[in-house]
Parts: C-alpha cells; structure tokens; sequence
C-alpha cells in the first residue's frame, strides 16, 4: 500500500492549442504561440498534456506530474523526452528534474517540473 502521494502538489496548469499528435497524460513542448505539439526523442519537456479536448489542452507546466518512464530512478536526474509521450535518463543533453519517485512496477516517475 502506497503511504506518500506526490499528487497535484503545486500544480499549474495553462491552456494551449495542440498541434497534430498530442496525447493525454504525453509530455509536449511549445511549438509556436498558445501551442504545443509531442516532444520528440531527446528534446526537452515543457510540460504535460492532462487534457486534451476541441483542439485546445490543459498542460500541466509546474508542480509534480506522473509521467511514463524507464530505467529513471529517484532523486536529482538529467531527462529529456523519450519517444512514447514520456521522459528518460539523458546525461549528455538532459535537464536536472527531482524524481521524487519512481515506480518501476507502474513505469511511471513522480517529477517535479
């Protein structure tokens, strides 16, 4: 039984036009004005895609978000994109994120954007 949840604590989220290709619960960046699109492998994350509905999404762009991930664990980690809607270990290139948790059962990482 899980005792911590990491769960909309400090969550912001702003509302943008998707471009094609934007998937629920996916990481996306900005791509133009009021828009996002998918984040490609390797690229940064600049928020994630909660909802997505009439061409517009709720993109959560502050607080901890769940998002799906591999072979991250916990602590202070350089990610980036991956190229299935999540984010991955990236040393080279990455951006320092604090994974609160990672939960390799579910595939999934508490982060904090």
């Amino acid at each position: 039984m899980k005792q911590v949840s990491f769960e909309g604590i400090g969550q912001v989220l702003a509302t943008f036009q998707v471009g094609e290709g934007v998937v629920e619960g996916h990481t996306v960046r900005v791509s133009g004005n009021g828009m996002v699109e998918p984040c490609t492998d390797g690229g940064s994350v600049d928020g994630v895609a909660v909802v997505v509905k009439n061409g517009c999404a709720a993109v959560q762009v502050r607080g901890f978000a769940t998002v799906k991930a591999t072979g991250v664990t916990a602590g202070r980690v350089k990610l980036s994109a991956d190229a299935s809607g999540g984010m991955k270990t990236d040393e080279e290139g990455g951006t320092p994120y604090l994974v609160a948790e990672a939960d390799t059962t579910a595939g999934t990482i508490a982060v904090l954007l």
